[in-house]
């Protein structure tokens, strides 16, 4: 697929590079290695659209002055077939570069002839990744930070599908250990209540206490009556413990795809203890030397080696010895594994069994300490966990509603869950507020999100598009119709507003990039809101309707091409492109 901005980067490099070559061989400048071509886009564009520092950055090497050496550069350089008009030295020594017509065209075109895939390309093909995201414990209802690990890591996923990864999308249902003991036992507590009166039946001390379990356990009563009575506690608790999962994972499947999400794989940690896999990954850490006994229980040699790991990364060795690294148990003296030793095999499970190429999950920043021991136990299997698993940390979510923060739903007087949310927020709104940067605490504002105004968003970039829809129709009905890039006159377009605008869709492309670079899909929500604004400056200051009609056909193609970009971004982050608002 064409970027137009990655074109013109490229463009600059190798203009900068033969003219240099022009240079050395006719002996105006010395032969000598020199570093690569920096091309960066100025703030200010007032002096040119690209720059470089080459010659800047050439100086030392070749002993010269930089605005010397960009002189000669700019003497042995041909523009012709290049999408720049000009090229000119300004300052130290910067070349700076303006654009034609033919970039410009060029935007428009790509956007015109790649529709739906504008902005996609091919830098991640061949990969394989996983995100796993989510993964709430399916002993409860989902809370305010499954809603936003939800769609950070939904978004991630569709970002780099769109730079060609094989993208999986993965939720790890904990349905073993601890939690479920505590799950079956807090079931098993309220259905014997019901049946032998609250007094004659304690409740677990670290049992789970909402009103969630109580529903559980009348539920199963309503429809079995008292048949686990009398039946062994181990029977009654497993078979109470597949009744609660029974209800609760299909409610967290159609919450989620209310929410929009929908999985590739729902993988159950049940399936590794009973294939033996959990046994197996432990037993090959016994094998490579990295586990020892103590007090009855196997321990992994965490603390040697995540000191292995950080003094192969350059840390000073006393610096090292200063940490407080400890060592992790993975089989209790009972002869039960350790929740660690189930995630060291499940991670095992994406690269050994199903070849994923990396795997990124997306977890709450309470479990920033879990994150070099999951990885290091992988480096100890010779899985390469330090290279190939990435964690995206994300922070809190604080709602608000009135500048007041809510804890508690309305509806229910209970925690808020996913649920209780979008009862009260739509969908759309609910993905992109929740879409922000995962490394900052996030703000809520309840009542922003349903606001039908500019100071929300969402609204401002969904009426963007449906803005254009509305012109779009309107002149349909008159007969006029968006025409095709080839019949644009391009220097139509030289405007301030309109020029900008094509930069802006130009730069679709690159904020995809980045997405996908920094594990960020925030991008997309500050460029649509930055693309939602240059359009209604453009449209704003450039009338559309009723003008020539020559200048009429070009702008109504910049607002058509523009809504198509809209279209796009907004699908990456799972929202709605409303045609009428």
């Amino acid at each position: 697929m064409r970027n137009m901005i990655q074109i013109a980067k490229d463009q600059i490099a190798r203009l900068a590079t033969e003219a240099y070559r022009a240079a050395a061989a006719d002996g105006t400048l010395p032969d000598a290695a020199l570093p690569a071509v920096p091309v960066e886009i100025p703030k200010d564009v007032a002096n040119g659209d690209y720059t470089t520092t080459f010659a800047l950055a050439a100086a030392r090497a070749l002993r010269r002055p930089p605005r010397a050496i960009a002189q000669a550069l700019l003497d042995h350089m041909d523009l012709t077939g290049t999408c720049f008009a000009s090229a000119e030295i300004a300052g130290a020594g910067f070349l700076n570069f303006r654009l034609n017509e033919s970039w410009y065209g060029g935007v428009l075109e790509a956007v015109e002839q790649e529709g739906a895939a504008y902005g996609t390309s091919d830098t991640l093909a061949g990969q394989k990744i996983m995100v796993e995201f989510v993964s709430a414990n399916p002993t409860g209802p989902m809370h305010m930070g499954n809603a936003r690990g939800g769609v950070l890591g939904d978004t991630l996923a569709a970002v780099l599908e769109a730079c060609g990864a094989e993208v999986s999308r993965e939720f790890y249902v904990n349905d073993a250990g601890h939690q479920i003991d505590k799950f079956a036992h807090s079931i098993e507590a309220r259905y014997l209540q019901l049946i032998q009166g609250e007094d004659a039946v304690p409740f677990p001390e670290d049992g789970y206490q909402g009103g969630d379990i109580r529903d559980l356990a009348r539920a199963y009563y309503e429809e079995n009556g008292d048949k686990l009575l009398h039946v062994s506690a181990e029977e009654r608790q497993a078979e109470l413990a597949q009744y609660g999962l029974s209800v609760n994972l299909p409610k967290m499947k159609s919450d989620l795809a209310r929410y929009k999400i929908h999985y590739d794989t729902w993988f159950y940690e049940s399936t590794l203890h009973e294939s033996g896999y959990v046994a197996q990954t432990v037993a090959l850490l016994e094998q490579e030397g990295w586990t020892y006994e103590k007090d009855g229980a196997l321990w992994l040699k965490t603390a040697d080696i995540l000191r292995r790991n950080l003094l192969a990364s350059g840390r000073k060795a006393e610096d090292v010895e200063k940490l407080d690294l400890k060592d992790d148990v993975l089989r209790r003296a009972n002869g039960f594994y350790t929740y660690f030793a189930a995630d060291i095999a499940y991670h095992r499970n994406k690269f050994a069994v199903r070849g994923f190429d990396r795997c990124i999950n997306i977890w709450g920043a309470d479990h920033h300490g879990h994150v070099a021991r999951l990885k290091g136990a992988l480096d100890a299997l010779g899985l390469d966990g330090s290279g190939r698993l990435d964690i995206v940390l994300m922070q809190l979510v604080k709602l608000l509603r009135d500048g007041e923060v809510v804890r508690m739903s309305k509806r229910t007087g209970k925690a808020i869950s996913l649920s209780d949310l979008l009862d009260e927020v739509p969908v759309d709104a609910a993905r992109w507020f929740f879409n922000a940067k995962p490394d900052t605490q996030m703000d809520f504002d309840l009542g922003l999100a349903v606001r039908e105004d500019a100071e929300n968003p969402i609204y401002y970039v969904e009426y963007a598009h449906a803005r254009i829809c509305s012109l779009l129709r309107t002149l349909a009905e008159e007969g006029v119709s968006v025409p095709a890039q080839a019949e644009v006159d391009m220097t139509l377009l030289a405007g301030e507003t309109e020029r900008a605008l094509i930069k802006e869709l130009a730069q679709f492309c690159e904020e995809i990039k980045l997405s996908a670079r920094d594990y960020d899909p925030s991008h997309i929500n500050r460029y649509l809101q930055e693309l939602a604004g240059c359009f209604h400056r453009f449209y704003n200051a450039c009338r559309i309707k009723g003008e020539e009609p020559c200048l009429q056909a070009a702008r109504l193609k910049l607002a058509d091409d523009t809504r198509i970009v809209l279209r796009n971004g907004l699908k990456l982050i799972g929202v709605d492109a409303p045609e009428k608002m």
